[in-house]
């Protein structure tokens, strides 16, 4: 039965089964929990009612009826029976119910971690374990449970892992092991970007570096801690998130260009797999494609015909939304004929096979069942492809049987280097549109950031376009073009602007205190009050205020010194005033 019976908001958490003073206290229980998961669920096989929701730790999280059906529906394969055994996968919906308030603080995490790993305000994500074996005890003859852990972060990897130790114990243990490990969890650290943590569970202590975003490429992976004595001997993750590249995109690696210009842009895509698994794996490959850039459409790893926007994005009263959808049920492929962009993937190749390269197909040679792999679109891609990298990723590579962590460490490059060629143009013409830093006057409101012409743009890249740093040729201008028409471009420059607005206002707090610092002494700042009216003084010293506070609510890159002597120059302005302001600016 489900745990849970209410909807709405959530309260604060307890221990299973304790009440809840709703008093956010410094230690609440669960917060250590709450930095790295939402939930734990699990979800059962009833006979009456189909999928159903058994149990959620901790017990008074929260989750409305619409997130508990979409959980229950995705945590299972579409078809059981195709899935005998242990099979792992991923998924993520929409928030339902409004903003809930979390006990832990998301912006210190968000502000150190890479923008494509930060937490997701308006989604969750479910890491599913399914079990499903044959038992004779149970009416229909099959054991089929799965455990979810549901998070905001995208550590894919992380989640496997811990699932990985945690799912074979739970099955056979059931609730107690699931509360001892809900425990363990909360006393973790929390994630810091750019520190290796070590979080131990069940006997095992994982070991992983949660990525900065001043990381160089290289700089990813955990370092043995040498001088710690641990015991157990930690396992040691080489990543929270990223997954195998080359084994996602083997099958398709002749279109792994096309694919990538495909995210580049936000175009609709659907993926249809014979496994939740491989659905999951390379939705989250495709979206990973792009870094540095963040991912700012919507995508669903794994996605079934019960999912409560099924309706929304089936529709052909209007063009596919920007998303990508994994699907496994051949249903979708009469369902979203329309969509213009189809990636068909067929099961596994045996390890060391060459694999054959599908080829790139018409959306009218779509059918229905029989649908061969392969990537169905009408798409030109605007850039010529490398034959080089696909030389040396297939015939040197599967033949000389490179390992495969090496062969995506090729492709990961050469997709980093291809994404990096594309923004570095854009990066160093919005740095043109900076004010210069000697026209920032401390007493005068900052200048503004000048506004992008995307004409101007374009006009730049024949001395400052990609052809600096990637030997690829091809229509480079239609692709930006196309670019701007985009989400991606929407929210790259949001970010940047939003990034570039913080550092003005950040230099214009150090020229404030630049022009403090030769007032040094109440006689030099009485002088300088002497052709100031009071009405000036209070103003000056509530901006200061208010820039004080912005600043520190917003982390911006102001050095700690500069922020105290900000606060030193309010404090000796105010008492220089008359006594009846300074009760007013320093209220008791």
């Amino acid at each position: 039965m489900d745990a849970l019976s209410g909807a709405g908001p959530r309260r604060a958490r307890g221990r299973p089964g304790a009440r809840s003073s709703g008093v956010r206290a410094p230690a609440a229980p669960w917060a250590r929990f709450s930095a790295w998961l939402e939930c734990v669920c699990v979800v059962t096989f009833d006979l009456e009612l189909g999928q159903a929701l058994e149990l959620v730790y901790p017990s008074d999280f929260r989750l409305t009826d619409k997130e508990k059906s979409s959980i229950c529906y995705l945590s299972f394969p579409d078809s059981h029976s195709g899935c005998l055994g242990d099979t792992q996968f991923s998924f993520r919906i929409r928030q339902c119910g409004g903003q809930r308030s979390p006990w832990h603080d998301d912006r210190h995490y968000d502000t150190g971690a890479p923008v494509s790993l930060q937490r997701e305000p308006a989604h969750y994500f479910g890491y599913v374990y399914f079990r499903q074996v044959k038992d004779s005890s149970v009416k229909r003859g099959y054991f089929q449970k799965s455990l979810v852990l549901v998070s905001r972060l995208p550590f894919v990897r992380l989640f496997q892992a811990l699932l990985s130790l945690i799912a074979p114990e739970y099955f056979d243990k059931l609730a107690p092991c699931l509360e001892a490990v809900c425990n363990e969890i909360d006393q973790w650290p929390a994630p810091m970007p750019g520190q290796t943590l070590n979080l131990p569970v069940m006997g095992v202590i994982l070991q992983v570096r949660i990525p900065s975003r001043v990381d160089k490429p290289e700089s990813s992976a955990p370092k043995q801690c040498g001088h710690e004595n641990l015991l157990p001997a930690p396992v040691v993750l080489s990543s929270v998130h990223e997954l195998d590249l080359f084994r996602c995109f083997q099958p398709v690696l002749a279109h792994v260009q096309t694919l990538w210009e495909l995210m580049l842009l936000g175009e609709p895509l659907v993926v249809l797999a014979p496994s939740p698994a491989m659905s999951s794996e390379m939705v989250l490959a495709l979206t990973r494609c792009l870094h540095p850039l963040k991912f700012c459409c919507d995508y669903r790893p794994y996605f079934t015909i019960h999912d409560s926007e099924f309706r929304e994005f089936t529709t052909r009263t209007q063009a596919p939304p920007n998303v990508v959808l994994g699907v496994t049920n051949p249903f979708f492929i009469k369902m979203l004929q329309h969509w213009p962009h189809i990636l068909r993937v067929g099961e596994p190749r045996m390890s060391g096979d060459l694999p054959k390269q599908v080829k790139l197909k018409k959306p009218s040679r779509l059918k229905t069942l029989d649908t061969k792999p392969g990537l169905y679109t009408a798409y030109t891609a605007h850039l010529h492809r490398d034959k080089a990298l696909l030389k040396r990723l297939l015939k040197q590579g599967l033949q000389k049987k490179r390992p495969s962590d090496m062969q995506t460490a090729l492709l990961r490059r050469h997709l980093l280097e291809l994404t990096q060629s594309f923004i570095i143009p854009l990066e160093h013409y919005m740095t043109s549109l900076m004010p210069l830093q000697k026209s920032i006057m401390p007493w005068k409101t900052p200048p503004q950031i000048r506004p992008f012409r995307q004409d101007d743009f374009l006009c730049s890249l024949e001395h400052a376009g990609p052809q600096l740093t990637c030997i690829l040729k091809g229509d480079w201008l239609g692709l930006y073009r196309r670019f701007f028409k985009s989400p991606h471009f929407d929210g790259w420059y949001r970010q940047r602007h939003k990034e570039m607005v913080q550092k003005l206002e950040a230099l214009h707090l150090e020229a404030i205190c630049e022009a403090v610092r030769g007032l040094r002494g109440k006689q030099n700042i009485e002088a300088w009050m002497k052709d100031k009216s009071e009405v000036e003084i209070v103003d000056l010293v509530l901006k200061l205020r208010e820039k004080l506070v912005w600043a520190q609510g917003h982390q911006l890159p102001v050095k700690e010194a500069t922020l105290q002597r900000a606060q030193l120059y309010i404090e000796t302005i105010i008492g220089s005033l008359p006594k009846d302001l300074q009760a007013v600016l320093c209220p008791p």
